[in-house]
């Protein structure tokens, strides 16, 4: 069956499927059923606070023309319930409108409530309130949590319930999830993690929703939880409890990128061996985390230090484009397992070991057989020989054969596009970027003390300890400042004028800066993972009062192990001076203990300027605009980019900060922080198995340095961009650019079907190079090889020139006769757009 038969029949089984009467979801061992019907379910997770209600549609419809019919998503209890009964579910929180935007496209849902999610969302999806609870310990055998988690998670159920969105009221929610990866860290908690474990099966059950439960990572889940698998690869994963099916709730597609670390890729070939292994062994629910990852808006980001995008390396990239060739190589997987649908999940499974690392599953079903030929040799192509016929299988490949005849389709065989993609410059009207933006700035305001000990302006509390962070700021922002008072006496023969002093703060992370009596000294953050440091500046002390001022910043709270929430942040000293004489011991004054006032925020903030419509008239200054200054605010207007493609906001020659867009915050920014020179791949090689060390990309380069800019945020002129600017940077360089497909290459085999895609309406304009028979090289270096037919050019012009999308049967009726004799023909092509 040719692949675009295929995506019929798909289609077709997901728009006559009803999604308005009740289901009976139930499981056996072999999948879960529908009305008694067993159905494979390829679902793809997609986080809705991490893209906005404008691009749920797109993104919803891109997963299902990719050949999903499920989508998967986590519930952000913070983000939801930021104070204790205080409920958020606006704009991108709407968690209604996100699962009935999956249902009118006819998908089905799973709603992964935890309501702790890791997810490298801040404090892993818990509030900070939490931890100031009296009494509390998280995740484990403790009232004060346990109610807690209760009263948030029966609130999600019964939102979903009143709208009808469970399956047992014929909504698309198909499974639940209670808890998250707890199997990981249980034995951190001893007794109370077992009793923590069954109380929330037993909690989850009694809300009586009416489709299964999973827990994900727990293989002794509590009947009647669903245990599942999380990972690269689940193929050799089986649930410990057989009459259970086999379920694959996170099905790696890339990893997240950290500040100052590479950009991890995982590549087409390796995602889609590892899925077809999972089906060949009799796999029935599989999850790609992510299928889009989105972005970190805000402060989500967790960490410590997560970027604010979230690409994952994604089917569908943070933009929402669909990711080329991932997104279409795994189109054309899961519209072949489709195809075989009913063989998978009914049919009699016999293996056969080939030996050499070689192996044949066929699935026998009323008469009928499919076949799936494997090869997880690292290195050694195989050549099978089955019934009669000989079949070559490339190494760390998968060979599916839906009739156990024909091979429809092989993992390490590309027969989709590769799109080139490019950032374009904002060209609204006559506006030209960079030099059109004109910007304005003001000082941020930095707190201090007077010589009683009172703020200038209102401050949280006071404290004689050095407090954490999370207690002293409630999350309410990144920003703590930590104010105290010493008195400098010059007469005192160990601290005289000639002395050098230092300034001493010990930290668990994961950012510092200091002032002394208004002046700034200095910046430091945490490196290589370890984010506990010592921070020390030699400073200037006047005689008498001396007002020292400590900024301590936070970049993404902990998200994951074992008793993560109780990990330290922020200044827990000490925090000492030290006097060093050319010729004496040090002196030292540990001043941990003096009187601490704590304000949070920033004053800017307070003010508002970050606003569009700031809560205090503060003028901004509009000349001698300062370059790499720390603790500035800028500011500037520009006309929103014309078309449909995704807007990005170009940060490069800015240090570290954050960045509003009418008044919404896009996420932190970091691009001083660059990657380190060395790791990275020049040849990416899919064989072997994945880890997030391979296949890096941006040795040397800032971890990110392009923003994600929504459209629904934006207004056609006069938008507004402000920027906090914490450790000095240039905003002169600072451009808005859209993104799109700017070249298109294949390089696609006999026998199959290639579509070629621009985007957002724009055509193909050129043919670049085309040649079927045995063409060499790769994209934008494609050369005619030894055989060529010369008429390729000119069918592919017919095709695809002045045409937003072609399709090619790459066959040799369609493009030869050839003169000459292969196994077999490819077809490459390089078109522009």
């Amino acid at each position: 069956m040719g692949f675009s038969a295929i995506f019929a029949a798909f289609c077709l089984s997901i728009l006559c499927s009803s999604l308005s009467s009740a289901y009976d979801v139930t499981y056996d061992d072999r999948a879960i059923k529908i009305d008694g019907q067993r159905k494979l379910l390829i679902s793809g997770s997609i986080h809705y606070p991490r893209s906005t209600p404008g691009m749920w549609p797109s993104l919803i419809r891109k997963s299902k023309e990719g050949g999903l019919n499920t989508i998967e998503t986590y519930v952000f209890w913070n983000a939801h319930e930021p104070q204790p009964r205080q409920y958020d579910f606006a704009e991108n929180l709407d968690l209604v409108r996100f699962i009935k935007t999956i249902r009118d496209e006819g998908l089905y849902a799973i709603l992964r409530i935890g309501p702790y999610v890791c997810a490298e969302w801040d404090y892993g999806g818990f509030p900070i309130w939490l931890h100031s609870l009296p009494g509390i310990k998280m995740r484990t055998n403790n009232d004060v949590f346990k109610n807690e988690m209760q009263i948030f998670t029966t609130y999600i159920v019964d939102m979903m319930k009143r709208e009808g969105l469970f399956a047992s009221q014929g909504g698309p929610i198909l499974l639940a999830q209670i808890e998250n990866e707890y199997g990981n860290v249980q034995w951190a908690y001893g007794d109370d993690g077992k009793k923590y474990l069954d109380w929330c099966a037993k909690m989850a059950d009694n809300l009586k929703i009416g489709i299964p439960w999973v827990m994900c990572q727990q293989d002794d889940a509590p009947s009647p939880m669903l245990s599942a698998c999380n990972g690269y690869y689940c193929d050799q994963w089986s649930p410990k409890n057989s009459s259970i099916p086999k379920i694959w709730t996170e099905n790696w597609s890339g990893w997240f990128m950290d500040w100052g670390n590479r950009v991890p890729r995982r590549t087409a070939e390796d995602l889609a061996f590892a899925v077809a292994r999972f089906f060949q062994l009799g796999g029935a629910v599989q999850n790609y985390y992510m299928y889009h990852g989105g972005t970190n808006f805000g402060k989500s980001a967790g960490g410590p230090y997560i970027t604010t995008s979230y690409d994952y390396d994604a089917p569908l990239d943070e933009y929402g484009n669909t990711r080329q060739p991932k997104w279409g190589h795994l189109k054309n997987l899961h519209l072949t397992l489709m195809s075989m649908e009913e063989a998978l999940v009914y049919g009699e499974r016999t293996s056969v070991d080939y030996q050499n690392n070689t192996y044949v599953t066929i699935f026998a079903h009323q008469g009928k057989r499919s076949c799936f030929f494997s090869n997880t040799d690292e290195k050694n192509d195989r050549t099978l020989t089955f019934e009669g016929s000989n079949y070559f299988i490339p190494a760390w490949s998968v060979s599916i054969l839906p009739d156990c005849y024909t091979e429809v389709y092989n993992t390490a065989k590309v027969n989709a596009q590769t799109s080139i993609m490019e950032k374009r410059p904002n060209e609204a009207d006559d506006f030209q970027e960079p030099y059109a933006l004109t910007w304005q700035w003001k000082s941020e305001k930095i707190p201090h003390i007077n010589a009683d000990g009172i703020l200038d302006r209102s401050f949280s509390f006071v404290s004689n300890v050095l407090m954490d962070q999370k207690r002293a700021s409630n999350g309410s922002s990144d920003y703590l400042w930590l104010l105290t008072n010493y008195e400098h006496n010059t007469s005192d023969p160990q601290w005289g004028n000639d002395k050098d002093i230092i300034l001493h703060v010990h930290t668990d992370g994961h950012v510092v800066h200091a002032f002394v009596n208004g002046k700034y000294y200095g910046s430091q953050w945490a490196e290589n993972g370890h984010y506990e440091f010592i921070f020390e500046k030699r400073i200037q002390l006047k005689p008498g009062n001396n007002s020292i001022t400590l900024a301590s910043v936070t970049v993404g709270l902990p998200n994951y192990g074992e008793n993560y929430d109780t990990v330290r942040v922020g200044i827990h000293g000490p925090v000492k001076l030290i006097a060093r004489s050319k010729t004496g011991e040090p002196d030292v004054k540990d001043i941990s203990s003096s009187r601490w006032v704590y304000k949070t925020g920033l004053i800017g903030e307070d003010q508002g300027l970050n606003q569009v419509q700031p809560r205090h008239i503060s003028q901004w200054e509009t000349s001698k605009l300062p370059n790499n200054r720390p603790f500035v605010w800028y500011k500037t207007s520009f006309k929103g980019p014309m078309g449909s493609d995704p807007v990005v906001v170009d940060l490069l020659g800015l240090g570290k900060g954050v960045a509003w867009i009418n008044g919404r915050s896009i996420g932190r920014y970091w691009p001083k922080y660059l990657a380190s020179e060395q790791g990275c791949d020049v040849i990416c090689d899919y064989r072997a198995a994945y880890k997030p060390e391979k296949c890096n990309t941006g040795c040397g380069k800032p971890s990110q340095r392009f923003y994600h800019v929504p459209r629904d945020w934006l207004k056609a002129d006069d938008n507004q961009l402000v920027l906090f600017e914490e450790l000095g940077g240039n905003p002169y360089p600072v451009n808005f650019q859209t993104v799109t497909v700017g070249k298109v290459c294949a390089n696609a085999y006999e026998g199959h079907t290639l579509e070629l895609a621009c985007h957002a309406g724009s055509k193909f304009s050129n043919i670049k190079f085309a040649s079927f028979g045995l063409p060499e090289g790769d994209c934008g270096h494609f050369n005619v090889g030894t055989c060529h037919s010369e008429k390729t050019l000119s069918v592919v012009q017919k095709a695809c020139l002045g045409k937003e999308r072609c399709v090619l049967h790459v066959t040799e009726d369609s493009f030869g006769p050839l003169r000459c004799r292969a196994d077999t023909y490819r077809l490459a092509v390089e078109a522009v757009c």
